[in-house]
């Protein structure tokens, strides 16, 4: 059987994809007011923001190891219906994220210009990344405890609240962009200062809404500050034995990350700010993509978690043909759309035709994004083979994706020849993925018995 009759799999997979979709949706109206509102104030204010947001992203990508370690453990719990575990799996994840989110912040704070120049020399992105991630960093502290909650419910398939959440920040932000970028209602023009307050502003609102919902409205978990407290010595193990290869991939991850923006950073502002439009056209392709990829990894890790092995695979086979599918009607769309996407920024001539060479490249390698995504994220990651994926994006960054990049430039490549490189993992690991996925060993059961923890 290679597509599942079975309804409740497609019920679920609605159910949790859309409100995960639109609050990705949301999360990227967010970035677009900030990159639009930016964007016309020319290429060295988009560069130097772009700079700045990869600081966050880089936060987000450390964080969201924690959100996986939280997530794929829970999830597995939530299989077993056994909350008490769960509710010390998020006591465990929020310490961890805090302390992290504090760490990055203060690192940002005290020298915003110094981390800016890691990723460009150009004095006048300098410039503008200081003056915004001077601001941005006070606001990773709040965007970690908003994550860790929001994944949290997740975990036990409610979805909804993550969607509200980033509704308000959306709200938030766009205003305070509005108002606080080109001084209006007698506010003075902030510039690059008034999108990282607006940001700054939104983070909180997200942050006292979640605290206020999981503690008080949410009748599955029912956490409560005493949870916060407790510590459990098993768990920890656990945390630590499962999360490590989680939050080591995402490691990974932000190195990679961290080497596309300084090789990116180097080719010129024009360059920088073609990279900034493609990326924000990918991420909207990414919305819907990474809602039903983190809906599968929900009813993957619950569907283990109960011992359901036959019919995992028969869901694994489904997920397969439906992600295939997306990606291809996916990359056809950012193909049509990148004419009129580019036309809403007010960048010069040559940097326009950049991203309209670079999107061309994210048209191709986005069939791979959704078929490698959805499989050793949303299948094997929370099916329980967690070193697998950490192994996997280990070899392609290190051996494939920076060695390609890096030989590009020194042979005077076209800037698009480098942004492929940079994307070649995205198709590569679609013959990794498939091997895998259809030996079907990947399927781990890690939790424990109630009454061991």
């Amino acid at each position: 059987m290679i597509i599942t009759r079975d309804k409740s799999f497609y019920s679920t997979l609605i159910k949790l994809s859309i409100p995960i979709a639109l609050q990705n949706l949301i999360t990227f109206c967010v970035g677009l007011a900030d990159n639009l509102m930016i964007g016309s104030l020319g290429d060295s204010a988009i560069s130097g923001v772009y700079m700045g947001s990869q600081v966050q992203t880089l936060m987000q990508v450390f964080s969201t190891g924690i959100e996986g370690a939280i997530l794929v453990l829970s999830a597995q719990y939530w299989g077993k219906r056994d909350t008490g575990s769960i509710k010390k799996i998020v006591s465990i994840g929020l310490k961890f994220s805090v302390i992290f989110g504090l760490i990055v912040s203060i690192i940002c704070a005290v020298s915003p210009g110094w981390v800016i120049s890691l990723f460009s020399p150009d004095s006048a992105v300098i410039a503008s990344g200081r003056e915004y991630l001077g601001v941005l960093c006070y606001s990773f502290v709040f965007f970690c405890i908003t994550q860790s909650l929001i994944a949290s419910m997740r975990s036990v398939e409610t979805a909804n609240i993550g969607m509200a959440v980033s509704l308000v920040s959306l709200v938030v932000d766009v205003a305070l962009n509005y108002v606080l970028i080109f001084g209006k209602f007698g506010f003075p023009v902030l510039g690059v200062r008034g999108a990282a307050i607006a940001t700054l502003t939104a983070r909180i609102c997200e942050c006292v809404i979640m605290i206020i919902y999981v503690f008080i409205i949410d009748k599955k978990l029912k956490l409560s500050v005493k949870d916060l407290l407790t510590f459990d010595r098993i768990l920890l193990k656990d945390f630590i034995k499962y999360g490590s290869p989680i939050i080591a991939g995402q490691v990974v991850w932000a190195c990679n990350m961290m080497a596309n923006s300084v090789i990116i950073g180097h080719m010129g502002k024009e360059v920088t700010a073609a990279v900034s439009i493609a990326n924000m056209l990918n991420n909207l392709a990414y919305v819907t993509m990474n809602g039903m990829a983190a809906a599968v990894g929900i009813i993957t890790g619950k569907t283990v978690g109960a011992g359901k092995r036959d019919k995992m695979t028969e869901y694994a086979k489904t997920v397969q043909v439906i992600f295939l599918g997306l990606g291809i009607v996916t990359g056809l769309a950012l193909f049509l759309i990148k004419n009129p996407f580019i036309s809403f920024y007010n960048v010069s001539e040559e940097a326009g035709a950049y991203a309209k060479q670079f999107i061309n490249v994210l048209s191709v390698t986005m069939v791979g994004t959704c078929y490698q995504c959805a499989c050793l994220f949303g299948l094997v990651k929370s099916g329980g083979d967690i070193g697998f994926v950490f192994k996997n994006d280990t070899l392609f960054v290190f051996l494939v994706v920076i060695p390609s990049a890096l030989i590009s430039v020194k042979l005077g490549a076209q800037p698009w020849i480098t942004f492929l490189c940079l994307k070649s993992d995205q198709i590569l690991k679609c013959f990794v993925a498939a091997v895998k996925i259809n030996r079907f060993n990947w399927m781990r059961n890690l939790t424990r018995d109630a009454e061991s923890t």
